[in-house]
Parts: structure tokens; C-alpha cells; sequence
């Protein structure tokens, strides 16, 4: 559990590995190899097994791909980890460029005439290679499915295993519903869809549906596998047999078959003559194209499960509001500990991370971390996705900023939070540029919409504060936060990029915009919210949606210029405050509780 700020890769990975995948394209006849950061369950974070990437590369953020060529290969990232790739790639193997804007597309459009470049068909989602393919024949070039991968070969001696984490039940009085009626209600969606099955291939939709969880992704409890849901709501579960523990076939139930992963292409063949459901953005190429082989009628849709988690049931929203309570107080003594001791001993980083991490521990209730704690000290708080390493730690520095972003994983709910705070005391410009930004969050906290609203068209809120002086910041405004799943949970988000999926009673979002000085300190203030239903306004005409702050944490009292705010933005930082202190205070004594009433007590 606790964080690693060892590093797991070096420069010297893309001079040592490339020349072994280049003789394994070179033995299958291939010009090229794509080499994305997905692996077959299209996860973002990724068990070691899994991150070939990294292995090939030296990069290791959550986003990004790479390209070998015969005598040129390039790595992709996107602008969250422009200076990260930079540091973790050595420059003379990898041409070094942009996720975003293109991307693989556009290097595959300079593609050499007649070049033949090789994929894992289980590594591509059919919407992203249908893109791809397009570049490529812009250029004259071949896009062609291959097995074994040739980076597989090329690792297969010094690869980790592949995950084995046991399988649990996730009991109801925390999912809220039983897996029975879950499935029943999927299957209903799945000949809605006019299908007579559906394949699953989402860690998180299988641990929805079924109700349990598993370890075989860091910080998240999700188990890798695969099931096919029929319109019955009777399911086949595919588990590698060391993960499953006495109690799970009891707890699935006999309508759910449980089979190795080894049967799973059987059972896929066996679909021939129906049709089955698969989600193109989300399963591979490599489904489609077996039940295609098989015979089945591909329908193209949406994973069932993925709105349905999405919107959270009562039970899970009161456990997240329980989970943010209890994270609130550890959060609370956090806080606390950098404005007493850490103003005094100005401790590193990793000390920071630990603290808090310590702090979560001891309610006793922390199953993980829900992700690695961003501790980012004076210009490494510029960083928006940094994370401390033994060669990049620093000290906290008088008169300059501390930003922390981390969360717990609790069996009620997951956590995401970011406060910032001066290191002694703040200048003007730092405290104009938090006001700035706190008054997006508000914007974006206080809200009302109307059915059908995206997270696309709210982005701007959280932005407008900022755009008027002449700032931005190059992240999204808010991600979908799963319960006691993922951190980062779909299809919901808030930001500039073009998001059909309407924002729905129940669904858990962050609200994190922030300011990013390259070189000296970086701001975010984050909470989680969740939408609550449409109620009338006084005085309106339509029903609207809001939002309900679910993160209890007091933001630093000194980096806010009052001035700079409306009476209404005021009134709800005091009303938050008060929150707050109303919630969490019950949980403190002593010295912390002292500390939070003076931070809680209304602005000046």
C-alpha cells in the first residue's frame, strides 16, 4: 500500500529494448510496430505485466503511445507530462511529440510508401484503429493485425507475471444492490440494444455487475477478466483460477458460470448465429473480429454497465458522503501538520506524501491509496500530473506555494482532493492568482442546469474568472470518480473536449481547476461533487440540476484576497467552512479542532 518514490524505469530502456522488438518486427515481416499505453482491458493505470510501454520507453505516465519504425521510432504524450516524458526518454532513440492534436494519425500519414506496420489487435479499440487506419492509407501504407505481439517476445524473459490478487465480494450494504439485480436489469438493456448477449471486458464494469473487487490494478480494486451478460441476465465470468477465493462462487450465485480465461474464446464461438453487444470504445479489436470469425452479429453500443455505475444509487452516495467525512478528519490533521510542523521544519516531498498518507492509515478504514499523491513543492506543484521520485524531490520553501493532491480508497467510496497552501507567508500575486481560481471552483460548485446539460458546456464556468485576466489552465475541469472503483470513471467528464454524455442525478465528479507558473509553484483547488436531482428554483420555470460538495477539507485561509469576491462567493466559502467544521469537527479534539474553527470561521 504504502507509496514507492523509487523510479521503475530509466533512459536507458529505449537503447536496450528497441534493437530486441526491432529483430522480433523484423522475423514477421514488419516495417513498423504501434505500441500503445493501453492494455487488453483498456486500462489507465496498468499492472507492471502490462505497461509495455514503459518497458520500451522509459515513460510512464497513464497516457501516451509510441511507434517503432526500421530506423526511427517516436513516443506521444500529452501536455500533462511534457516535461516527464522528456526527463524519462532518452531523446536520441525517440523523437519526442504531442498526444494531442493528431498525434499517432499524423506520424502514420508520413508513413513510407508500402510500409507494413503491425498491431495487437487486443490492445486497439476498433474506434481508435479506424483512425489509424485512415492515416495510414493516406500514406500508402498497411495497418496489419499480428500474433504474438513482437514486443511481447521481444520481453517474455524479463517480464513480471501477470497479476493474481484474490477476488472478493463487495457486500450490498455498500454497492446498494444486489448482483442479481443488476444483471437482471442489464440484461434487459442488452435486448433493448437488440442483442441476446453482451461481452464485458471493463475490470470496472465486472466488478460493478458481480459486486466485488480485486487488486490487480495499483490503487484501484479491480479485478482483470472478461464475461459475457446474456439477455436473461444469467453470465459466464472468466477469472484466472488463482484469484478465485472459497467464498466467490457462493456469493456469484448459480446463474453466474465462472470459466479460466482460457475458455473465453470457446464461449465467444459458441455466440455464432447471435448477436452480441460490444462496446467499440471501450473492448478491443480483437473481440470483433473473433465473433465476427464465429459468426455472431457484432452490435456496436455502449457497455451496458457503464451509465448504471456511473449514476450512483443512494446507498453509495450516503457511503460517499460517510467516506469524505472520515477522509475530511484525516485530511483536516494534514492540514494542520503543514501549517504548524511543516511551517517549522519545512520537510521534503516525501515526508508531505507520507504525512498524509499516515494521516489516512490511522482511521483505520484506508484499504489503498486511490492513486499516488501528488506532493508538489514550488515549481514542482507547476507540474499538474508530477509525482515525487527520489532524484526530483524538494523541500518546502519559505514564500513559496505547496500543492497536494491524493486520495483513499474505503470500501463506502473513493477520494480526490486538492488543497494548495503558502509556505510562510503568500505575495499578492500568489494570492490574486488562488482568488482567481477559487472563484472558477465556486462558479462551478454552485451551478444549476437543466437536464440534458454535458460537462462540456459548463467547462467554461470554472475557466471564465481566469480567461478575463488572461490566464487557462491545460487539464480538464472534472473527471468521474467511481465508488470504491477507479478514480478517474467514465463516460462523465467537464472540459473543453466535445462530451456528448449528459451529467445525471447521482453521477460523482471532480471540480479542479488550477493556475500552473512554469518554474515557481502551481495552484488547484479540488473537491468531488455529486449531481443532485432536478428541483425547482424559486421563482423558475424549469427544474435544475446542482451539485452537492461531497470533499470536507478547509482551503488556506491566507491565500484568499476577499476582495476580489463577490458578497455570494463569500457567503458560500463561509457556508463550505461551516460545513466543514459541522461534519468533520466531531471527528477532531485538541489542537486540530482548534485549528479548524479559526480556519473555518467566516472571512474577513
Amino acid at each position: 500500500m504504502r507509496q514507492s518514490f523509487d523510479e521503475t524505469t530509466d533512459p536507458s530502456f529505449g537503447a536496450k529494448h528497441l534493437p530486441r522488438v526491432r529483430a522480433k518486427m523484423a522475423e514477421q515481416g514488419l516495417d513498423g510496430l504501434l505500441v500503445p499505453h493501453e492494455d487488453e482491458h483498456q486500462n489507465e493505470y496498468l499492472p507492471a505485466a502490462n505497461d509495455r510501454l514503459a518497458w520500451l520507453t522509459g515513460f510512464t505516465g497513464s497516457a501516451g503511445a509510441g511507434v517503432v519504425m526500421k530506423d526511427r521510432a517516436a513516443v506521444f504524450a500529452d501536455g500533462r507530462y511534457t516535461v516527464q516524458v522528456r526527463a524519462q526518454v532518452d531523446a536520441g532513440q525517440f523523437e519526442i511529440l504531442d498526444l494531442d492534436g493528431g498525434g499517432v494519425a499524423n506520424y502514420l500519414e508520413r508513413a513510407p510508401k508500402g510500409s507494413v506496420i503491425g498491431y495487437d489487435p487486443r490492445l486497439h479499440s476498433p474506434d481508435a484503429l479506424a483512425r489509424l487506419k485512415r492515416a495510414a492509407a493516406k500514406a500508402g501504407a498497411e495497418l496489419k493485425p499480428v500474433e504474438p505481439n513482437p514486443l511481447d517476445l521481444a520481453w517474455a524473459d524479463e517480464r513480471p507475471g501477470q497479476p493474481a490478487a484474490p477476488v472478493v465480494p463487495h457486500e450490498d450494504r455498500y454497492a446498494g444492490e444486489s448482483s442479481a439485480s443488476k444483471r437482471a436489469r442489464i440484461g434487459e438493456a442488452v435486448a433493448k440494444a437488440g442483442a441476446d448477449a453482451a461481452v464485458l471486458t471493463a475490470p470496472a464494469s465486472l466488478a460493478w455487475l458481480f459486486n466485488i473487487r480485486g487488486g490487480d490494478v495499483i490503487r484501484t480494486p479491480l479485478p482483470l477478466g472478461q464475461a459475457v451478460v446474456r439477455a436473461d441476465g444469467t453470465a459466464s465470468l472468466f477469472l484466472d483460477p488463482r484469484k478465485v477465493t472459497n467464498e466467490l462462487p457462493g456469493w456469484l450465485g448459480d446463474a453466474v458460470t465462472l470459466e479460466a480465461p482460457e475458455a473465453l474464446e470457446g464461449a465467444l464461438d459458441a455466440l455464432s448465429g447471435q448477436k452480441v453487444l460490444v462496446d467499440p470504445g471501450q473492448s478491443s479489436a480483437w473481440y470483433f473480429d473473433r465473433l465476427a470469425a464465429a459468426g455472431a452479429t457484432v452490435v456496436r453500443g455502449m457497455d451496458p454497465c457503464a451509465l448504471p455505475r456511473a449514476c450512483k444509487n443512494p446507498v453509495e452516495i450516503e457511503g460517499a458522503r460517510q467516506a469524505h467525512i472520515r477522509d475530511g478528519a484525516a485530511l483536516t490533521r494534514f492540514l494542520h501538520w503543514v501549517d504548524t510542523v511543516g511551517q517549522q521544519i519545512l520537510p521534503d516531498e516525501r515526508q508531505v506524501a507520507e504525512a498524509l498518507e499516515g494521516f489516512r492509515e490511522a482511521t483505520g478504514a484506508l484499504k489503498d491509496l486511490s492513486f499516488d499523491t501528488i506532493a508538489g513543492a514550488g515549481p514542482n506543484g507547476a507540474l499538474p500530473h508530477y509525482k515525487p521520485v527520489t532524484r526530483t524531490i524538494r523541500r518546502m520553501e519559505k514564500g513559496s506555494l505547496l500543492l497536494v493532491d491524493g486520495g483513499g480508497q474505503y470500501l463506502d467510496g473513493t477520494t480526490d482532493v486538492t488543497r494548495t497552501m503558502a509556505v510562510g507567508e503568500p505575495t499578492a500575486d500568489q494570492r490574486r492568482m488562488f482568488t482567481l481560481v477559487l472563484k472558477g471552483h465556486v462558479a462551478m460548485a454552485t451551478v444549476r442546469f437543466p437536464a440534458g446539460t454535458t460537462g462540456h458546456q459548463l467547462d467554461a464556468l470554472a475557466r471564465l474568472p481566469m480567461w478575463m485576466q488572461g490566464f487557462d489552465y491545460d487539464h480538464g475541469t472534472g473527471h468521474g470518480v467511481g465508488s470504491y472503483l477507479g478514480v478517474h470513471e467514465g463516460p462523465q467528464r467537464i472540459a473543453k473536449a466535445v462530451n456528448s454524455q449528459p451529467l445525471l442525478t447521482g453521477m460523482i465528479l471532480s471540480n479542479e481547476p488550477g493556475y500552473y507558473r512554469e518554474g515557481h509553484w502551481g495552484i488547484r483547488i479540488e473537491t468531488l461533487q455529486v449531481v443532485t436531482p432536478p428541483e425547482p428554483v424559486p421563482g423558475g420555470e424549469r427544474p435544475m440540476h446542482g451539485f452537492e460538495q461531497l470533499t470536507l477539507a478547509p482551503l488556506d485561509r491566507k491565500l484568499i484576497d476577499v476582495d476580489l469576491l463577490t458578497p455570494d462567493e463569500r457567503a458560500y466559502v463561509d457556508a463550505y467552512h461551516a460545513g466543514v467544521l459541522a461534519k468533520v469537527g466531531p471527528l477532531l479534539d485538541g489542537a486540530a479542532l482548534d485549528w479548524l474553527k479559526a480556519q473555518a470561521a467566516p472571512l474577513k
